[in-house]
């Protein structure tokens, strides 16, 4: 007899008390219940772990206690913690839609040894979870399910993990997630797992709803540093190949990530804020990265060039003066990648 599949739920909390309620409610109450649901308290202050700790004695789940180490440590330290063949995250101040569970299982093909993934569409929410938007995915992602290498370092995944099921056996093959991230390590994941060439399947569903607020690591520098350090890795990882007209440095990564490097900079440097210097040198560096590369044309790196210069050594005062003269056209084609 063929044995029942088996999930876990994981959810990383941190300092999040005021969403984990709403969070696990929606796992616990899933119309196909999960096997396991863990919580992985990473480093929260004491009156935060206290709370969650409460919660445990009104509710059935496991806690893990653990130094602080970022979302994709303590998603891999919640995995390690399961004995589920399949595993679901989901982030503190997010929440699963009733059937979340049931939908994803239902979507794994039978007998597909080399089952990875499958991912289904999402609602957009504020903090508070009321909607905003209704098919995040099917908007903003050309391909699902994901068939093309070249697509996935062009532009962002759109493959959440909250509304994702993923084999054990495959997450365990790749290590996981790369812990050096706090932002982008959803991309890089699941990226690596195409790569190993596991399946990936899409269902034209929403099954869980994303909130974004002003506490979310989107709005942080922390995002800023993960993009950065993700660009690197993928620059490292993938090179160009002239003789099948390949330049994935040129046409994939500079595209995809060098007008948020820029947006960074000029918000940073129009808000003085206190990492200026820091999202500044992420630019500065971006932009010898690009004057390197051989396959950039002179406009482009001399362009950027000029614009690390101006937005590291120009008056705050100088740079809001050009911004807002509609007249000017020098910052707006400087800034416009």
């Amino acid at each position: 007899m063929k044995k029942q599949p088996t999930v876990a739920v994981v959810i990383p909390y941190f300092n999040g008390s005021k969403f984990i309620a709403r969070s696990l409610a929606s796992a616990l109450n899933q119309s196909m219940p999960a096997n396991e649901i863990i919580v992985v308290n990473d480093g929260s202050r004491a009156t935060e772990r206290e709370f969650l700790h409460q919660l445990k004695r009104e509710h059935s789940f496991k806690i893990i206690d653990k130094p602080n180490g970022g979302q994709g440590s303590a998603r891999n330290a919640g995995v390690a913690a399961s004995t589920a063949n399949y595993i679901c995250f989901l982030d503190q101040d997010d929440f699963f839609l009733p059937e979340h569970i049931e939908i994803l299982l239902q979507a794994i093909p039978a007998n597909d040894r080399q089952f990875g993934f499958a991912y289904a569409d999402l609602k957009i929410a504020d903090g508070n979870g009321d909607i905003l938007f209704t098919n995040f995915v099917e908007s903003h992602s050309r391909q699902n399910p994901k068939t093309s290498l070249i697509d996935l370092l062009q532009n962002d995944m759109f493959v959440l993990p909250s509304a994702s099921i993923i084999c054990r056996n495959a997450f365990d093959a790749v290590s996981g997630f790369d812990e050096q991230f706090t932002g982008y390590e959803d991309d890089d994941l699941f990226l690596r797992l195409f790569r190993k060439g596991y399946t990936n399947h899409f269902v034209n569903k929403a099954v869980t709803v994303w909130c974004i607020h002003a506490e979310s690591t989107s709005y942080s520098i922390k995002m800023c540093r993960s993009r950065f350090r993700y660009f690197k890795k993928l620059a490292t990882t993938f090179n160009d190949d002239a003789d099948r007209n390949l330049f994935i440095f040129r046409d994939c990564l500079m595209p995809r990530f060098g007008s948020a490097f820029i947006r960074d900079a000029v918000k940073a440097v129009l808000g003085n804020t206190e990492h200026r210097l820091e999202v500044c040198e992420i630019l500065r560096t971006f932009s010898a990265m690009v004057s390197r590369n051989s396959s950039v044309g002179r406009r482009r790196k001399a362009k950027l060039k000029l614009l690390a210069l101006l937005l590291t050594h120009s008056p705050r005062w100088l740079l809001r003066t050009l911004k807002d003269a509609r007249r000017v056209a020098l910052f707006r084609r400087l800034t416009t990648w």
